[in-house]
C-alpha cells in the first residue's frame, strides 16, 4: 500500500518522550536485497514539541544511545504491513531502555508484493536474521546491543515469521491436510496454503541468541506441531483473537497454547478481530479507502481498541524485558 494509506492506518502516537530515533537501510547481502528499517533506542537526547515522523511520533533523529548492553528487539509486521505499523509498540520498547528495530519486508510490505506466500513465508525470517546481523555489527549503534539477548514481536504473517525464526517449523503436510479439511480458513480458501505447499523453499536455522518472542494471531499456526512448540528455547507470549476470521484461534491458537508452560504464555482476547492487534486508524482513512477502513479499523462495538492497545503494548513490553532481562544504563 502506498506510504499515505500506510500513514492513515497508524493512528497518531502519544505523549512526547526522549526516545532516539533513526531510519536506515540496511545494505544488502547474499540473496538477500536492502531492508529499510526503523530503529526506536532509548537517548537522553532532548526531542521536539511537534512529531516528526510518519506514524505521528515526536522523537530525538539520530541522538546518540544511552546504555550498554542492551536487549534488541525486532518487530516483524503482517502480509503487506509497514515499518510504522507498531510504533506505539516500538516506543515502549524503548522508552522500557531496550532496542527496537522494525523492517519492511523485501516483497512483502506496503508498496512492494511482489513475493507470492510461498517466497515470503521462508524468506521473511532470513531478513529477520539479516537485521539483526547488522544491528549487531554495521550499524553505528552496534556497541550499545547485546547479540545473546534477542527479542522478537510479530503480527499475523509476522507472527509465523517469529515463530520460524525461533525454530518452530511449519509442517506442509499438515497444511495440507488441514486445508482438505477445512477449505473455508482463510489462507485456504485464498490460495495462499496450496501455494506455500507446492513451492515453499526450506526455512533458515533458529536465530542465535532469540530468548523471547511476542507472536500475535500468526498465521498458519496449524502448520506447526504444538509440542514441537513449546519445546523451543524463545520463552513465548501468545496472543489470540477470538472473533479473528482470518487467523481462527481455535485452529491457530488454542492448540499451541495448550502446549506451553511457563515461562511462556497465552491469551485469547474476548470481542477482538484479527486486526485488534494493529493500532486505531486515523479516522481519515474512512473517507481515504472505505474498503480497508472497514477490513482493517472496524471492531465490535463493545471492543476498546484503545484501551486494549494500551493493554497490549504493555503486556508485550513486560514479557519482553522480563525474559531478556533489564538493560545497563
Amino acid at each position: 500500500m502506498p506510504l499515505r494509506l500506510a500513514t492513515l492506518l497508524t493512528f497518531a502516537a502519544g505523549p512526547t518522550l526522549a526516545t532516539g530515533f533513526q531510519f536506515v537501510e540496511i545494505p544488502a547481502a547474499a540473496d538477500i536485497p536492502p531492508i529499510e528499517a526503523a530503529v526506536w533506542y532509548p537517548s537522553d537526547a532532548a526531542v521536539p514539541d511537534a512529531p516528526n515522523t510518519p506514524f505521528g511520533q515526536a522523537v530525538a533523529m539520530q541522538a546518540p544511545v544511552a546504555g550498554t548492553d542492551l536487549p534488541l528487539v525486532v518487530i516483524s509486521h503482517g502480509d503487506a504491513g509497514w515499518v510504522g505499523g507498531h510504533a506505539a509498540l516500538a516506543r515502549a520498547i524503548a522508552e522500557a531502555g531496550l532496542i527496537a528495530v522494525a523492517l519492511n519486508y523485501p516483497g512483502n510490505s506496503d508498496g512492494d508484493t511482489t513475493a507470492p506466500p510461498s517466497r515470503w513465508i521462508t524468506e521473511r525470517p532470513r531478513h529477520l536474521a539479516r537485521v539483526v546481523a547488522y544491528m549487531s555489527g554495521d550499524w553505528p549503534g552496534a556497541g550499545h546491543v547485546d547479540a545473546t539477548r534477542i527479542g522478537a514481536f510479530g503480527f499475523s504473517a509476522g507472527g509465523h515469521s517469529v515463530l520460524a525464526a525461533a525454530g518452530g517449523e511449519t509442517s506442509m503436510d499438515r497444511i495440507a491436510a488441514h486445508c482438505a479439511a477445512t477449505p473455508e480458513e482463510f489462507v485456504c480458501r485464498s490460495g495462499m496454503a496450496a501455494d506455500v505447499v507446492a513451492a515453499a523453499d526450506a526455512f533458515p536455522e533458529p536465530l542465535p541468541g532469540l530468548r523471547a518472542v511476542v507472536a500475535a494471531a500468526p498465521g498458519f499456526g496449524f502448520g506447526f506441531e504444538p509440542a514441537q512448540i513449546a519445546e523451543l528455547d524463545a520463552a513465548i507470549q501468545l496472543w489470540g483473537a477470538a472473533e479473528d476470521a482470518r487467523v481462527p484461534q481455535d485452529t491457530n491458537i488454542a492448540p499451541l497454547a495448550a502446549a506451553l508452560t511457563p515461562p511462556s504464555e497465552a491469551h485469547i482476547v474476548d470481542a477482538a478481530g484479527h486486526f485488534a492487534f494493529r493500532p486505531p486508524c486515523n479516522p481519515a482513512l474512512e473517507q481515504a479507502n472505505p474498503r480497508v477502513w472497514q477490513m482493517a479499523c472496524t471492531d465490535a462495538p463493545e471492543f476498546d481498541r484503545e484501551a486494549f492497545q494500551q493493554c497490549f503494548n504493555r503486556s508485550g513490553v513486560v514479557f519482553l524485558a522480563g525474559n531478556l532481562g533489564l538493560p545497563k544504563r
